[in-house]
């Protein structure tokens, strides 16, 4: 997929998921992990060959010596009457088993081991796997998706069958409940309750996952049913030692509020213990909604009356001579701001050659830190990105020009071309481009000016300036980049300064020209 979705958002607060993921910020970079797990197979396969020739040898041997000791133990004596015999006796204890001893004890899994040991270092840690563990949470909120249904790997354009078992599902709540996320954690007991109540077999226990579960709910001030849980717990397992002390804990607290613990109706109880909780966490504010709902296909919609001053156009900026015979489709996104697309920006093959450029040289996503201006990660930025200067390659250099010719804006104060790779549930949270007042450090040291406009290469293009003439910050430019449900996600940008456009696009004499 070479998608990015841009959204225009008008809320301004932002809302930080505190995500670590750090190998699975890029597919691009995760592929190559499907081939060290295809090397460690190939590798197994050998050693299972290995072992199985080595058994088969013993086998064989074990085979002969039992006939062999059937026939001595019938008459020791009359068997070692025959010299033969006796020497072979001394023979074979002596030699033969020792050899036995030797074949036994060779390690045909060395060169597995070895094989294992040099790939381990390019594994995923704790950490990765914590990371994705969060990213599908992600997932699951943004996209509205039930547990139930990631379960069973019911996502919206999956061309892969993959299944969660009640390991895995109970995995994800203890990541959850381990980062204090108790919405989640809430969410994945139950499933992993689902699942084992459907017999699905496992090595974790109903009351493991209720342990778990019941203290969750506690935690989000469900009082009644932690209590109603714990009961459940202690019926499953009543030597458990916490649930009898939290029991206690509990109705101790309703008391103290004045609560008698009147047992739920069953049917009522029945229903409340199958029922996925759906709260949001406390810091929950109103532009993640919008945010979720924009990535969801849902939101602003544009009137018909503004659709129709929408148009689409050749593009050759006032007879660019690159442009005269080969211009450019043109089309209108949004009004306001004026947001335009352009089509067949890059080629395929364009695209493939920056993606095999960039690879090698992706690492983690930076933003420019408001007050330092230094770049550095942020939770809220989970992808890869790679930055391509003109003489990486002609195919870069060529895709600069285009930019020029067709924006008519001066490349040279522009930052390198950047490439961005996003992984599972990579995002960029709603952000802005341009610094604001408050930041005025932002790109000093760049000695540019501030971010005038941004071009979004994904095989179309999109163009917006950041920026009015005035040279003030256009605060209807925030955007998003949503969550990667299925597939992985490539994009490039450009982001271009104010110097060196003085007289490509001249100030305005109001603050919102």
């Amino acid at each position: 997929m070479r998608h990015w979705a841009l959204f225009l958002l008008l809320a301004i607060g932002c809302n930080i998921w505190q995500i670590e993921a750090e190998f699975f910020t890029s597919i691009g970079q995760m592929t190559d992990l499907i081939y060290v797990e295809k090397d460690l197979v190939k590798s197994l396969k050998e050693y299972i060959k290995a072992e199985e020739s080595k058994l088969t040898e013993i086998k064989s041997w074990a085979e002969k010596m039992d006939q062999l000791t059937h026939i001595s133990t019938s008459d020791p004596e009359g068997y070692l009457g025959h010299p033969v015999n006796a020497y072979k006796l001394m023979k074979r204890l002596n030699t033969d088993w020792l050899k036995l001893e030797n074949l036994v004890l060779q390690q045909t899994s060395d060169a597995f081991i070895a094989n294992l040991s040099i790939q381990r270092e390019n594994f995923p840690t704790d950490e990765d796997e914590s990371g994705a563990a969060k990213a599908l949470m992600r997932l699951q909120d943004t996209y509205r998706l039930d547990s139930e249904s990631i379960s069973k790997g019911k996502l919206p354009g999956a061309q892969h069958a993959a299944f969660l078992t009640v390991e895995d599902c109970f995995e994800l709540g203890k990541i959850a409940y381990n980062d204090g996320d108790y919405y989640h954690t809430v969410l994945w007991m139950q499933q992993t309750l689902r699942q084992l109540e459907e017999g699905e077999p496992s090595v974790v226990t109903q009351a493991e996952a209720l342990d778990y579960l019941s203290y969750s709910v506690y935690q989000m001030g469900d009082m009644h049913r932690a209590i109603e849980l714990t009961k459940r717990l202690i019926a499953v397992d009543p030597t458990h030692l916490r649930a009898k002390s939290n029991l206690h804990y509990f109705k101790k607290l309703l008391l103290e509020e004045g609560q008698s613990d009147q047992r739920m109706d069953e049917e009522f109880y029945q229903s409340q213990s199958k029922k996925e909780v759906d709260m949001r966490p406390d810091n929950y504010i109103s532009e993640r909604d919008s945010y979720e709902a924009l990535c969801r296909g849902e939101g602003i919609k544009m009137t018909t009356r503004r659709q129709s001053r929408l148009f689409c156009r050749y593009h050759n900026n006032n007879n660019h001579p690159r442009l005269i015979i080969a211009p450019i489709k043109e089309e209108d996104e949004w009004d306001s701001p004026h947001i335009v697309r352009y089509h067949e920006m890059l080629s395929d093959a364009e695209i493939e050659k920056i993606k095999e450029i960039a690879k090698p040289m992706l690492a983690r996503a930076t933003v420019r830190n408001s007050v330092t201006g230094i770049l550095e990660t942020a939770n809220y930025r989970i992808s890869k990105s790679a930055w391509l200067a003109d003489d990486e390659d002609p195919v870069v250099n060529r895709v600069n020009k285009r930019i020029a010719d067709i924006t008519g804006l001066e490349m040279e104060t522009a930052e390198l071309l950047q490439v961005a790779n996003y992984g599972v549930g990579g995002q960029y949270e709603p952000h802005f481009d341009f610094s604001r007042k408050e930041e005025p450090d932002a790109f000093r040291e760049l000695g540019t000016g501030n971010r005038l406009a941004t071009l979004l290469n994904y095989g179309t293009s999109v163009f917006w300036y950041n920026l009015f003439k005035s040279g003030e910050g256009d605060y209807r430019t925030r955007h998003a980049a949503c969550p990667v449900l299925v597939g992985s996600k490539w994009v490039s940008n450009k982001w271009i300064h104010e110097r060196g456009q003085e007289f490509k696009r001249p100030c305005g004499l109001t603050e919102v020209d």
